[in-house]
């Protein structure tokens, strides 16, 4: 059966004006990137809190880069895929468009995104510890280990959020600033149940915003959803990228 989005919807996304798409990993499984939990080779026999908190690096600095130099080869080699792309056609029609996300693996950006707000950081970045000197990859992967600051001697690290660790404020506050001004609220591919993030799509509808859902299976958010949309997102963000483009190319008056 091939996927559809009704009239309404599509007259709906024709005439929004500020619109956020939140994303989560099921956006990013579509290219390929492994889940956190996956079954890969050594990581597998690790829990997540042994390789991503400040207690883990402090402890095993040297296990902890491995693990992130082995994230980063995975990330280097994975394209952003339909659901990415149609995001990035989104946001040229709308007046105001952001895209919330709880990935960490710039895809959004490589897609040609503009305001993308990372909630969780974002792995091709990394920064000191203790000046917060900002480094690229290219002096990651030349430090062999774990890599020092040039600057201070300090301990350089990803530039994510580690379990135990508050989100960046900045993000933040950028991300509730969007969802309490959009009229169209798109939850793509994220479980809904990792808080504070999982609470943007409320605070959306709250102040007055459409809640739509794009989900493979359904989720806590389901329920509160104005309408829910099952399947994968690369499938549903080019139809609706599409109804947008219709929608911009016709006068107000015959929507």
């Amino acid at each position: 059966m091939t996927p559809v989005i009704s009239p309404g919807l599509s007259r709906r996304i024709g005439d929004a004006r500020a619109i956020v798409a939140f994303t989560g990993a099921g956006v990013s499984a579509e290219s390929g990137v492994p889940t956190f939990r996956g079954t890969d080779g050594i990581w597998s026999k690790l829990k997540p809190e042994e390789l991503a908190s400040m207690n883990a690096f402090m402890k095993n600095p040297s296990m902890v880069w491995e693990w992130y130099a082995h994230r980063k080869k995975i990330m280097s080699g994975i394209a952003p895929n339909p659901g990415h792309f149609a995001l990035a056609r989104m946001e040229k029609l709308a007046p105001s468009f952001a895209v919330i996300t709880q990935n960490i693996d710039g895809l959004h950006r490589r897609a040609g995104s503009r305001t993308v707000y990372e909630l969780h950081g974002n792995i091709e970045r990394n920064y000191c510890m203790k000046c917060g000197t900002p480094y690229g990859d290219d002096f990651v992967v030349a430090a062999n280990g774990v890599p020092l600051c040039p600057a201070c001697g300090g301990l350089v690290r990803p530039d994510v959020v580690w379990f135990g660790e508050t989100l960046p404020e900045d993000e933040w506050d950028a991300s509730v600033r969007a969802a309490e001004g959009a009229d169209l609220f798109m939850s793509i591919g994220t479980s809904a149940v990792v808080y504070p993030a999982a609470s943007l799509p409320l605070v959306a509808k709250r102040s007055g915003a459409y809640l739509l859902e794009i989900n493979p299976e359904p989720t806590p958010l389901t329920a509160q959803a104005d309408e829910y949309l099952q399947g994968a997102s690369g499938v549903f963000l080019p139809l609706l990228a599409g109804a947008m483009e219709a929608a911009r190319r016709l006068p107000h008056s015959h929507r």
